[in-house]
C-alpha cells in the first residue's frame, strides 16, 4: 500500500510526482468492491505473440510491455489480493490500426487459445483495464454500457506517462477538472487566433450553443457502467458547429490551411512540406466527408511534462485540441455507421501544443457566454481566467 509516497523529480518542470503506484491509481479511479473481477487487454499485431507472451521478447511491443511489467504483474505481486480483487488475467486483441476503430471480437488469452470478447470478457468482469497501441476509448465505452464493466484505456503507455500522469492524485485532478469545466461551461462558442510564421492569422469559430461542458477527470467509481481515459484532465465540448480556419501539422510535417464551414473540414492547402500529402487528405475528404467533421473541442487541465505521447500532451494546461469523426462515446450523435468507409470511423485528436506544432503559435482563445467574454489561452498559456479559477476554494 501507500502509506508513504516517494517521489521522483521531473526535469521537464519544477513539479514533483509521487512514484508510480498500481494500488493507489486502482483505489482512487475505481474505489473497487471486495471480489470486484479486473483484467487486461491489449493489442497486437499477429496474435501469435500472446502465445506465451512472446511479445514480451520483441522491442517493437513498447506499450505492451509496459502492461505486462506494471499493471499485469502488479496485479499478480499483491495488488489484487490489497484491493481484495480477483482475476489480473491478461487478453489480446488484433490491432486495429487506426484511433477508437471497432473492435474485433476475437482475442487470445496468453496460451493462445481463442475466445470472444462479447461472450468471454466483457460479460465476465467488473474493470477492464485496455493498455494499447491504438486508443479504444469509443468502442469500449459502448460495450462498457451494452455488458455494464468499467474500465480504463490508456493507449500509448510509456515511461513518462507512467511516472507522472499515472501518479498524480486523481482526486485532485478530478477537482481541478471541475474548476475548469465550471468556468467554461454553457459556453456559446469559443474562438481560436492561429498566428503563422508568416505573419497570417486564421480564426475558427466553433459553436458550442450553451451546451454543459464535460471533463475527464479520471475518476471512474460506483455502479454506473463508465470507462476513464488515462491519464486524464480535460475539459471538452461537442461542437454544434465551426467556421473558418486553422492549421494543421501532418504526421510527416506538412503544414495545411484547413477551411471549416457547417462543422465540417471541406479541404486542405498546403503552408509548407508535401503537396501530395494535403491531396491524399483532400480526396479524402471528397471521399468519405464525415471524416471531416469536427466532434470535439477540448482544453487540459493538468500542469504534466510532454510525455511524446497526445493522451498525455493534449491534457496539460494551456493546450487545447479539436478531433474529427465519430463522437458518440463523448455524447454526440456521429457513429461509426454514418462513415462511407469502416476504416474512416476514427476519433482523431489534433493537438495544439507548443512541442508538436511550433511552426505555429494559438495567439488567443476567447469564450463567449451570453454577454460575458474571457480570454482563456495565450500563447500556449492560461490566461488570467482560468488561473482564478484553478485558485478558486
Amino acid at each position: 500500500m501507500s502509506a508513504a509516497m516517494p517521489t521522483v523529480q521531473t526535469t521537464a518542470n519544477s513539479r514533483t510526482f509521487p512514484k508510480f503506484d498500481l494500488y493507489r491509481l486502482l483505489h482512487t479511479v475505481f474505489q473497487p468492491t471486495f471480489g470486484c473481477k479486473v483484467c487486461i487487454l491489449i493489442d497486437l499485431p499477429d496474435l501469435a505473440e500472446a502465445q506465451g507472451m512472446a511479445f514480451l521478447e520483441n522491442p517493437e511491443r513498447a506499450v505492451q510491455r509496459q502492461a505486462h511489467k506494471h499493471f499485469y504483474l502488479g496485479l499478480k505481486n499483491g495488488v489484487l489480493d490489497e484491493l481484495a480483487m480477483k482475476g489480473g488475467e491478461m487478453y489480446a486483441y488484433q490491432q486495429t490500426g487506426g484511433s477508437n476503430l471497432d473492435l474485433p471480437d476475437e482475442c487470445v488469452d496468453m496460451e493462445g487459445k481463442a475466445l470472444s470478447l462479447e461472450k468471454d470478457i466483457y460479460p465476465n468482469y467488473d474493470i477492464i483495464l485496455c493498455i494499447s497501441t491504438f486508443s479504444a476509448t469509443a468502442p469500449l465505452t459502448a460495450f462498457a454500457k451494452q455488458y455494464g464493466f468499467r474500465g480504463a484505456t490508456l493507449h500509448g503507455l510509456n515511461d513518462i506517462i507512467l511516472n507522472t500522469g499515472l501518479a498524480v492524485d486523481y482526486d485532485e485532478v478530478s477537482r481541478d477538472a471541475e474548476k475548469l469545466r465550471l468556468a467554461m461551461t454553457k459556453a456559446d462558442s469559443v474562438e481560436i487566433d492561429f498566428a503563422l510564421e508568416s505573419g497570417e492569422i486564421l480564426t475558427a469559430k466553433l459553436e458550442l450553443s450553451g451546451q454543459e461542458a464535460q471533463k475527464s477527470h479520471g475518476l471512474c467509481r460506483g455502479t454506473t457502467p463508465d470507462v476513464a481515459n488515462l491519464p486524464a484532465g480535460e475539459v471538452y465540448f461537442v461542437p454544434t458547429g465551426a467556421e473558418g480556419f486553422f492549421p494543421m501539422k501532418y504526421e510527416n510535417g506538412t503544414l495545411g490551411k484547413l477551411t471549416v464551414t457547417g462543422g465540417r473540414i471541406i479541404k486542405s492547402e498546403l503552408i509548407a512540406g508535401d503537396q501530395a500529402t494535403i491531396d491524399v487528405h483532400n480526396a479524402k475528404l471528397q471521399d468519405d466527408p464525415m471524416t471531416g467533421v469536427l466532434g470535439e473541442l477540448g482544453f487540459g487541465t493538468q500542469v504534466l511534462p510532454v510525455s511524446g505521447a497526445d493522451i498525455q500532451d493534449e491534457k496539460v494546461l494551456g493546450t487545447c485540441h479539436m478531433a474529427t469523426g465519430r463522437d458518440d462515446h463523448l455524447g454526440g450523435h456521429i457513429t461509426p455507421a454514418q462513415f462511407k468507409r469502416h476504416q474512416n470511423a476514427t476519433h482523431d485528436d489534433i493537438l495544439f501544443a507548443p512541442h508538436k506544432t511550433p511552426n505555429f503559435d494559438i495567439k488567443q482563445v476567447r469564450m463567449q457566454r451570453g454577454d460575458q467574454h474571457e480570454i482563456l489561452i495565450e500563447h500556449f498559456q492560461p490566461a488570467k481566467y482560468l488561473l482564478e479559477a484553478l485558485a478558486a476554494e
